[in-house]
């Protein structure tokens, strides 16, 4: 059972990275848990200065963004870390540095 822990402190994008996040969830048709982590405090223990974030089984793996529900189903499917989510919303930065390489 993977354990969603959506960190923020209720604002729009907060409820729509839920939003996202219960519908990537019931997609690929895992069994979840869905806490909503509103003490800033709590919210500062996983190393967050920028809310909304979304934790996976207690791994943060988005900070400051609401990706979209196919970007969260690959992170519970494939268990992308947050490195590798950035570089899907940022092709032209990944691009760069493919060919630098």
């Amino acid at each position: 059972m993977k354990k969603l822990q959506i960190l923020g402190t209720g604002c729009p994008k907060c409820k729509k990275l839920a939003e996202n996040a219960e519908s990537a969830a019931k997609a690929l048709g895992i069994e979840y848990t869905i806490e909503k982590v509103t003490d800033i405090s709590a919210i500062l223990a996983f190393g967050v200065m920028m809310t909304p974030a979304l934790a996976v089984d207690g791994v943060v793996k988005v900070v400051g963004k609401v990706p979209d529900p196919e970007a969260i189903q690959a992170m519970l499917k494939y268990g992308l870390r947050r490195e590798a989510v950035l570089r899907q919303w940022r092709p032209r930065v990944w691009l760069v540095h493919r060919v630098r390489l």
